[in-house]
């Protein structure tokens, strides 16, 4: 287990990717606090996944936008495990809208979500690591890191500047142990993206490279390497882990 004995943070871990992230964290040795905001009843589901694999998981709900909520969760977290070790900044959310049709309300949940609950969290976390020794951050972007996604204005916009949120993280902590990475996947399978579209798995799939879509636990392989004393000299990066989707071209002929 290459993170055998650490502890690790999951924001946004009853479903989807997050909770890939924190199965595949267990997996590999971690104690893993699981946060949500709405669905207890997936992060204690995703808690008892954890625990049959012997390791120990604790569940914590808060609205990573807040700091508030983020300062109680550091507090119930450290008040359960010793240190942390790991942080992941998945938590996330989008509103699929045009920007002539987007609303300001909808703008500022997106943006303090995604990108402002990064910044919480990576600054509550990296206090307590600086004074533990070190520690390891993902932040979990996407395509649009890249690419322009139409009627994700907001998402798009939170997530373009997660990559360079991390960027600076990495430089500003770097001497106190920390490292700073950003994992942006590509079109993956999970409940909510099974609504985007009729057949969402061959519809991406014919778009890839690899010919798949991709799955939450490669999101958390990914993680767990970023995570882990492999990645000991990796930090201000972002690891594509999408199939080759955004790094092929637009290519009018066969």
């Amino acid at each position: 287990m290459t993170l055998g004995g650490k502890t690790a943070l999951v924001t946004g871990a009853s479903k989807g990717v997050g909770k890939g992230i924190a199965l595949e964290l267990a997996r590999e040795g971690c104690d893993v606090a699981v946060n949500y905001n709405s669905d207890r009843a997936g992060a204690e589901a995703t808690a008892t996944e954890i625990e049959a694999m012997g390791r120990r998981a604790m569940v914590v709900r808060a609205n990573v936008g807040s700091s508030a909520d983020v300062e109680r969760m550091f507090e119930e977290t450290l008040g359960r495990f010793p240190r942390l070790d790991v942080l992941v900044n998945n938590a996330g959310v989008q509103t699929w809208k045009t920007l002539l049709e987007l609303e300001e309300a909808e703008w500022d949940r997106v943006i303090d979500t995604n990108l402002k609950g990064c910044f919480l969290c990576t600054q509550r976390a990296a206090r307590h690591m600086k004074d533990a020794g070190g520690g390891a951050i993902v932040n979990i972007g996407s395509g649009s890191n890249k690419m322009p996604f139409p009627n994700l204005v907001d998402y798009t916009s939170s997530k373009g500047g997660i990559e360079m949120f991390t960027r600076v993280a990495g430089v500003e902590l770097g001497p106190y142990g920390i490292r700073v990475n950003c994992v942006a996947p590509g079109a993956v399978e999970i409940e909510r993206t099974k609504l985007e579209a009729g057949d969402y798995g061959a519809t991406w799939a014919n778009l890839t490279p690899l010919k798949r879509v991709g799955l939450p636990s490669d999101v958390g392989k990914a993680v767990a390497f970023l995570a882990s004393n492999a990645a000991a000299f990796v930090t201000c990066q972002t690891l594509w882990v999408d199939g080759g989707l955004f790094s092929k071209p637009q290519w009018p002929y066969s």
